[in-house]
């Protein structure tokens, strides 16, 4: 059984990873941000942009998050690339990636979201956990396949000894997108696979297509030759109450999900 945690709306991944790897992700549920970051922001007051929560209640909200993990989460400046950082210590920087690797336990892989998708991975021996940031740029661009390869050359394995699994996001029947973000997946708008994008059409008559994110990632995550993945099942748009989005409020809050190795 899993630790009682203090924040009492957390997501656990159904996963099968092993007992030294803990991971976490949060809901808007349980800081004391007021609206419209209401209530567990955790987005940092020091990243550029005008969603700017009142730093004293992101600082509470982050002190409750990290004692829910039981381990320091390390954020990221998070620009929609593919890079990844290896995490050997604590870094208060925030380093400019989209993903993030690491073999120390107590640091916990951390990336924040607010439709994008949150992947976690581990390998199945538990020596090594990455975390990555997957809106459709960084999917498109790579950020994935980064991350596997990172994770791999950490723990010394192949891709076939990872674990994955898919954190909330903007889910296929709100990711509304145009024709660029097709071509980006090497996909043709004429003639799209309709299990990842499914045609309609604006009342303008101009054409768009509802994007699946997750089965996009489970996509290139397959490719990479990651064959266990889980999770991918919630709507970031449709929940309100657990979730923030973006495409939904414009300005909101950030959720985070978290991957660590335990101490010994």
């Amino acid at each position: 059984m899993p630790p009682e945690l203090p924040l009492r709306d957390l997501l656990l991944p159904d996963w099968p990873a092993p007992a030294g790897v803990g991971a976490v992700m949060s809901t808007r549920r349980g800081g004391v941000s007021a609206a419209p970051f209401d209530s567990l922001n955790l987005r940092p007051p020091g990243l550029p942009g005008d969603a700017v929560d009142a730093p004293e209640a992101v600082r509470e909200n982050q002190r409750r998050y990290a004692a829910a993990l039981g381990a320091t989460p390390v954020f990221l400046d998070q620009v929609h690339g593919s890079d990844v950082v290896v995490l050997d210590r604590v870094d208060t920087t925030l380093p400019r990636a989209d993903a993030s690797v690491s073999t120390v336990p107590g640091i916990a892989c951390t990336v924040l979201v607010a439709d994008c998708l949150p992947v976690l991975l581990c390998s199945d021996d538990g020596r090594a956990v990455g975390a990555a940031h997957a809106g459709w740029r960084g999917l498109a661009g790579g950020v994935l396949e980064n991350t596997v390869a990172a994770v791999c050359r950490a723990a010394g394995c192949g891709p076939d000894r990872l674990l994955a699994w898919l954190g909330p996001c903007i889910g296929p029947r709100n990711f509304e997108v145009g024709a660029d973000v097709l071509r980006a997946f090497g996909a043709d708008p004429a003639t799209p696979d309709p299990e990842r994008f499914v045609p309609r059409t604006r009342a303008d008559g101009s054409p768009r297509w509802l994007a699946d994110l997750p089965q996009l990632a489970r996509d290139r995550l397959q490719a990479a030759g990651v064959q266990r993945v889980s999770g991918g099942a919630w709507c970031t748009v449709d929940d309100a109450s657990r979730f923030f989005s973006f495409r939904r409020d414009g300005r909101t809050g950030r959720l985070a999900a978290a991957v660590w190795r335990r101490s010994a």
